[in-house]
């Protein structure tokens, strides 16, 4: 009777402590080999905090669950902006560059569009059905190779990163123990996730997509709100927004692509409900950059995110 509840908490644990533990695994062997904590920074610890995203949405699409590959998706970018970006505002605000504000956000809100025009087949395209083909999966690979080639480009005027990066070093064996245990970790976490979710979803009467949207986002982004609310509290805010934004970026271009091209996607029309309320909110974000204090997200607009997040939440259940 317990088993589902156990099996989605314990699902999140691994989760978590498997990204853990792949990050430390990862830098440490990078190090072995003379890379830069700042490329460190942009790579593997940037990847680590999507792993959970990553790891969850393999096992849906190969589970046939597609809803929740979806939805976790849309609903994590959805909590990253409003809930974690919100809160991280409350505790500090959150001024950061001119390149952020014109480029990293934009690119955002360019992956959600392109997001909303690929999957909308049937509005766009007349067809019978929607779905996130394989070709779509390498388009939107594609958009992400741009992204990893922009990101290197500006990687020398990113302040902070070399903050985030674990300062631990092991031994080769145990590196390589850390990220075989992580990977494991990941794996069997995201199973379970996946398997309790289809549970509850049965048994409380709720959709596989409201499950994803809420549920398993917010879970898969816990490693988002570490990392975010600690760098506001360290007032490494370049970092804290960066975090979120180039977290978007990633699970739509990198996790929904390799999904897609894994086993293709069916799109449920509602779904272009929560892909416009991703494009929203990047826009809001990108428009509170100009509101208030110039390039920054005040603790009101912080508040107001909340807000918004718990508005959708109530719309969410609602519509269910």
């Amino acid at each position: 009777m317990f088993w589902p509840y156990i099996q989605l908490g314990a699902g999140f644990v691994l989760l978590i402590k498997g990204a853990d533990f792949l990050v430390d695994g990862a830098t440490s062997i990078a190090r072995r080999f003379h890379v830069s904590d700042l490329v460190i920074g942009l790579t593997v610890v940037a990847f680590g905090t999507s792993t959970p995203e990553l790891f969850v949405n393999l096992m849906a699409s190969l589970k046939g669950n597609a809803d929740i590959a979806v939805g976790n998706v849309l609903g994590s970018n959805i909590c990253n902006i409003l809930l974690i970006l919100g809160m991280s505002a409350v505790i500090y605000p959150l001024s950061v560059s001119k390149g952020t504000v014109w480029k990293e956000i934009p690119f955002s809100l360019l992956a959600a569009v392109l997001l909303g025009i690929l999957a909308n087949d049937q509005l766009i395209d007349g067809d019978a059905s929607s779905v996130l083909s394989r070709i779509d999966g390498m388009v939107l690979l594609s958009f992400f190779v741009i992204f990893l080639y922009y990101t290197f480009g500006i990687a020398k005027r990113v302040e902070g990163m070399e903050a985030h990066v674990p300062s631990k070093q092991f031994g080769l064996p145990r590196s390589l123990i850390w990220i075989c245990g992580g990977l494991l970790g990941l794996i069997l976490g995201g199973r379970w996730i996946v398997q309790g979710a289809v549970h509850l979803a049965t048994k409380w009467g709720m959709s596989e997509s409201l499950t994803g949207l809420t549920i398993v986002a917010v879970g898969t982004s816990l490693p988002e709100l570490a990392t975010s609310a600690m760098a506001a509290h360290k007032r490494n805010v370049e970092i804290a927004v960066g975090n979120v934004v180039g977290s978007n970026i990633f699970n739509i271009l990198f996790v929904l692509g390799i999904s897609a091209i894994i086993k293709p996607l069916p799109f449920q029309t509602r779904s272009t409900l929560d892909v416009g309320m991703v494009i929203l909110v990047s826009l809001l974000l990108f428009l509170f950059m100009f509101t208030g204090k110039r390039r920054s997200l005040d603790r009101w607009e912080g508040i107001l995110f909340i807000m918004l997040y718990a508005g959708y939440l109530t719309f969410l259940v609602i519509r269910n």
